[in-house]
This record gives structure tokens, C-alpha cells and sequence, in this order.
């Protein structure tokens, strides 16, 4: 039997979800201890040898040849079980939960059933209620039978991966469309858990008068839910027009749009804050930015460019939380530029790199044109960093030092392709004060002399401040 906690917590949950926004049980308010579990499972390859591999490494393998710049590799890094559970250790620290326990079962295969065993349950039913662990996190997706009988033989609250990721993103979804890209995540993942729940799901009604044909209480919570998972879509689609016509009109100028990209935790934000001198949030928690943020910047050729935070990435995001998110996600698409943001001193950036790689693929944006941004180099130890050398694709940079950041943006110069910068000479009337002001701050002046009431000036501006000043242009240099 599941214990009445249980029942009654899932009904909550449902009476939120039906209430309308996003539901976010904050362990932090009860002090909620967790208790992890990981899977190592083992699967006989077709070559014969056996490999381990955790959840979402096969997808991996598939997406081999999607790399950036069209650059094949040989295969896509996987992360290993102890690996995946660290990330899963940090995940519920993220979601305020402390962790009193784990335990990373070695399996040939996964359990049907119970994923890792009635067996090996049971030893976990013995080591939570020694931590008095208040819930069980697993790092791998269940099915909502395989969560019913675990939560049976546990009489626990058992959360897989994903349902802690959306717990995150919605404590962390602060505007109202974050709130409703995460709200839509949720109900799309509770409504095929809506059965087995046991006697609250029982006939409408009951006594004398009611018995009969009728709809369970069942088959009225999923109508309420299709039904409130189609009033959110109509808003979102509402968001959606609105962030269209807002880039449309940003389109009608030449003002090109990049847009970091990168695994969770990585410093998308810090950079961000660093280039373009905004406060946004930036933590070490992770799922910290949600909601877009676009800030203008200036680039040494003094050409203005968009620059965008996004949600951060992370292995088996939810397919879910994709298609919420790709309203906002569209900023990646639109993209002239993407900066894919790693973290150089962690020992995991090549599998998390892969699985960046792998979310550009389900958004189509693989193929845009990209720069690596290697983070927190400050991180390293010096013989490290001396060793580090910048290169066509890659920049070297220390976000929270303000290191590389000039080389970054000159990169990013090189790069955009909209709005080219040349190389002209002008003679411009001193008494055009706006003009020779407008140069000033629009373009990069190497030389000016002063001749009979005339400047002469040799400058490299973007081709839309040139076309402004085409009638003082003399010849073009370059």
C-alpha cells in the first residue's frame, strides 16, 4: 500500500496543477532530506563486449556525428553512473534538498518493474529510514508504474530526474512566460501519472442515487488537465507572436543577435554581465537563468550586436521542457553568431559539451556559425593556463576576472557577417557637428586632420553608418 503521505501529497499536486502555475515544492521550507540513487547498467553491445553506459547515452551515440562546425569526431564522451550522480547530488542541492544518502546500483539491465530490483529496494527502504530521509531521488526517468511500485515497497516519495528538473525550473521562472513554458512541462509529465493512484480515483459521488455509469474522478482530472494544457499553449503561442514581432522589428535594423549557449553552470550569465556590464543573476546553483535576457553591446568596431542568455543545458533534458522552451529558445535559431560557453576546469566538459551538441540538434541549430567559449580559466592552475592558446574557433576567457573579454569581443568582430565593417576616407565640413559626431562614437577613427574648414579622416564604421555619410566618403582603402 502507498503510505496516506504519499496519496495526499499527489493530490496536491494535482489541485495545483489544475489551480493553474507552475508547482514548486520547496524542500528548504521542511528541511526535506533526500536520498539518492543512481544506475550503472550494464548492455551487451553488438560487437559481443558489454559497456557501461547511463541513461540517454545511446541517444548519444546516434547524435555522434552532430559537432560543431561540422568537425567529425570519432564518438560522443558519456558521462559514467558515479558522474551522473554527482550531477544528480548537485541537482538536489540546487533544489535545496540535503542529501543524507546514495546508493549506485551495478545492474546487467534495468529492472522492468522497479528498475533496480525488488531486492536491492528493500536494502534502500532499510538505509533511508536509517538517514530518516524524507524522500527518493532517482537519477533516471520512471515510468508511472515503475514509481508505484517503488513507492509501495519504499513508502516514500520517490522523484525521478526529470520531475527534479522541472521542480527547479519552476521555483526558478520568475516572468510570466517562463512561468508558463514550465507549468506546461509539468502538466505534460503528470497527466500519463494520473492513474494507479487508488481510492481517491474511485466512481464521482457515492450512496444511494449515484451508482451507475459515471466518469471517475480519473477521467475528469485528465479532461481539466487537456484542458488547461491547451489554455497554456494558446498563451504561449500569445508570447510567441508578441517575442516574433519584437524580433521583427529588431530585424529592421541591421543589429545582429548572438546568443550564449552552454551546460548548466558553465558561466553563461557571469559572461554575460561581464560583456555587456548588466546585473543578472548569476549563481553557482544550477538552472539559475530561466528567462531570456537580451542586452545591447559594442564591439570594437564600434558595431552594435544583441547579445542573449539562455537557459542553460544539461544531459537528458526533458524533451518536454524543449518544447516548452522553444519560444524562447528561438533566440538560438535566430542567431547570427552562438557562443557555446564551457567550463574549462571541470573534468566532464567534453561530455558536456556532447550534450550541448545534442540539444542544438533537436533545436536545428547545429549547423549555425559558432564560437568556444572556454570559461573559468581562473580556475586552473597557472602552468595550466600558460599552456592554453586561442584559436580559430576557440577563446580562452576568465568571466568573473575580466580576463579575455577584449579578445572575445574582437573575436566576435571578426566573425559577424551582417552589417561588414570597411575602411573609408571622409572629408567631412566642420560645421556638420553631428556628423563628426555621430563618426565619433559610431566608428573607429585612425587618422584626423583639420584643412580650410574640412576634416579629413580615415575610419573604419559598419556598412549602415557609411551609407549615412556616403557623401563625404573620398575612396574606399579596403
Amino acid at each position: 500500500m502507498r503510505t496516506a503521505d504519499s496519496k495526499s501529497s499527489r493530490k496536491d499536486a494535482v489541485r495545483r496543477a489544475l489551480k493553474g502555475g507552475p508547482v514548486s515544492h520547496d524542500p528548504r521550507d521542511s528541511g526535506e532530506r533526500a536520498f539518492l540513487v543512481g544506475l550503472d547498467s550494464r548492455v551487451r553491445l553488438r560487437t559481443g563486449g558489454k559497456r557501461s553506459v547511463t541513461a540517454g547515452a545511446r541517444a548519444a551515440r546516434d547524435a555522434a556525428t552532430s559537432v560543431a562546425a561540422g568537425v567529425r569526431a570519432p564518438s560522443i564522451p558519456e558521462f559514467s553512473a558515479e558522474e551522473s550522480l554527482d550531477e544528480l547530488r548537485s541537482l538536489a542541492t540546487s533544489a535545496g534538498a540535503v542529501v543524507v544518502g546514495e546508493v549506485l546500483q551495478h545492474k546487467d539491465r534495468p529492472d522492468p518493474a522497479t528498475l533496480i530490483g525488488s531486492g536491492k529496494l528493500e536494502e534502500i527502504q532499510g538505509a533511508a529510514a536509517s538517514a530518516n530521509a524524507d524522500l527518493i531521488l532517482f537519477d533516471h526517468d520512471l515510468s508511472p508504474s515503475q514509481q508505484r511500485n517503488i513507492e509501495r515497497i519504499l513508502h516514500k516519495r520517490v522523484i525521478d530526474r526529470t520531475q527534479l528538473i522541472l521542480d527547479i525550473f519552476a521555483r526558478h521562472a520568475k516572468t510570466r512566460e517562463g512561468q508558463l513554458q514550465v507549468e506546461l512541462a509539468q502538466l505534460e509529465y503528470m497527466l500519463p501519472r494520473l492513474a494507479g493512484r487508488g481510492v481517491e480515483m474511485s466512481q464521482l459521488g457515492g450512496g444511494i442515487g449515484t451508482r451507475g455509469p459515471g466518469e471517475t474522478q480519473l477521467e475528469t482530472d485528465r479532461r481539466k488537465i487537456y484542458r488547461r494544457i491547451r489554455h497554456v499553449k494558446e498563451q504561449i503561442e500569445n508570447v510567441r507572436r508578441i517575442r516574433a514581432q519584437q524580433r521583427q522589428r529588431r530585424e529592421s535594423v541591421p543589429v545582429a543577435t548572438v546568443a550564449l549557449v552552454g551546460y548548466t553552470n558553465a558561466g553563461k550569465s557571469t559572461l554575460f554581465n561581464a560583456m555587456t556590464k548588466a546585473e543578472v543573476l548569476a549563481s553557482p546553483q544550477m538552472f539559475a537563468t530561466l528567462d531570456p535576457t537580451i542586452r545591447g553591446v559594442e564591439l570594437p568596431s564600434r558595431r552594435k550586436v544583441l547579445l542573449s542568455d539562455t537557459v542553460g543545458f544539461i544531459r537528458n533534458l526533458p524533451h518536454t521542457l524543449v518544447s516548452a522552451f522553444r519560444a524562447t529558445l528561438e533566440e538560438v535559431q535566430r542567431a547570427a553568431l552562438v557562443l557555446h560557453v564551457s567550463d574549462a576546469g571541470s573534468p566532464l566538459t567534453a561530455e558536456q559539451d556532447a550534450q550541448v551538441e545534442l540539444v542544438l540538434k533537436e533545436l536545428e541549430a547545429e549547423k549555425k556559425p559558432r564560437l568556444h567559449v572556454m570559461n573559468k580559466i581562473d580556475l586552473l592552475e597557472p602552468k595550466q593556463r600558460e599552456a592554453l592558446l586561442d584559436d580559430a574557433r576557440t577563446v580562452h576567457v576568465s568571466a568573473v576576472r575580466d580576463l579575455g573579454i577584449a579578445t572575445l569581443l574582437e573575436r566576435i568582430d571578426q566573425m559577424l557577417e551582417e552589417d561588414p565593417v570597411s575602411r573609408v576616407r571622409l572629408n567631412v565640413p566642420q560645421k556638420e557637428g553631428k556628423v563628426l559626431a555621430m563618426l565619433a562614437a559610431q566608428s573607429r577613427i585612425y587618422s584626423r586632420e583639420y584643412r580650410d574648414g574640412v576634416v579629413e579622416m580615415e575610419a573604419e564604421a559598419p556598412a549602415s553608418v557609411v551609407r549615412r555619410v556616403r557623401e563625404y566618403v573620398v575612396k574606399s582603402s579596403s
